[in-house]
C-alpha cells in the first residue's frame, strides 16, 4: 500500500477534529484535499488510518475523522451537538442562506443585531460557550471556535472578514439528521 507524502500532514490536520475543505483559501489545504481526492490515495489512505482506529470520512467537498466510541465518548459528543446546533441556529438567524461560501465579518452581525432582537437573543444564550461578556467578546469567541474546527477561516485579517468552509455542511447535516417523531413534539417544551 503505497500513501502519498503528505500523510502526516494530513494525519496532524485531520486528528485535531479538523477538516480539510477543497475551498480554503489557505493552498496547503486545497492542495492536501486534491491529494485525498485522488481515489487511489483515498483508499489507500483509508486503509493506512484504519490500521490505527482512524476512519477518514469524505463529506460534500470536505474530509475528516471518525471514531469508534464508548458511552463517555458518546455523552461528549452530544453535549459538543447541543454547542453546535445553538451557534449554527445564531448563525442561521443572522443570515438564513449561512452555508459554504458566504463572507462576512463581526460587524455585519453587530449590525443586524441592532434591528433583530431575536439575533440577540440568541446571542446572549451563546454565553455559556464564550465566557465573556460583551457581544463583541462573546462573537469572537465564537468565532474562534468555528475557526480553530476549521468550519470558517479568517479570509482577510485587515478587515476581519471571514469565509464559511466547505466543512460547515457537516454541521447542517449533522442538525438534519435529528428526528424527532411527530407523536412527541409537542411534549418537548419550545
Amino acid at each position: 500500500m503505497e500513501v502519498p507524502t503528505q500523510t502526516a500532514e494530513i494525519f496532524k490536520i485531520l486528528s485535531k477534529g479538523q477538516f480539510i475543505n477543497s475551498n480554503s483559501s489557505d493552498k496547503r489545504i486545497s492542495d492536501l484535499y486534491k491529494v485525498i481526492e485522488d481515489e487511489q490515495n483515498f483508499e489507500n489512505l483509508y486503509d493506512y488510518f484504519l490500521n490505527i482506529h482512524f476512519v477518514l470520512e469524505k463529506g460534500n467537498e470536505y474530509f475528516y475523522f471518525s471514531r469508534p466510541e464508548n458511552k463517555a465518548d458518546l455523552e461528549k459528543k452530544i453535549e459538543t451537538a447541543f454547542k453546535w446546533i445553538d451557534i449554527v441556529d445564531f448563525l442561521k438567524t443572522f443570515r438564513n442562506d449561512f452555508s459554504s461560501g458566504v463572507r462576512f465579518d463581526i460587524s455585519d452581525i453587530i449590525q443586524k443585531m441592532k434591528t433583530d432582537a431575536d439575533l440577540e437573543i440568541k446571542l446572549e444564550a451563546l454565553k455559556k460557550y464564550a465566557d465573556k461578556t460583551s457581544q463583541r467578546e462573546i462573537l469572537e469567541r465564537i468565532l474562534k471556535i468555528l475557526t480553530d474546527d476549521s468550519f470558517i477561516e479568517m479570509e482577510n485579517p485587515i478587515t476581519q472578514q471571514y469565509k464559511v468552509l466547505a466543512s460547515f455542511n457537516y454541521l447542517e447535516q449533522l442538525i438534519l439528521t435529528i428526528n424527532i417523531p411527530e407523536d412527541i413534539r409537542n411534549e418537548i417544551p419550545e
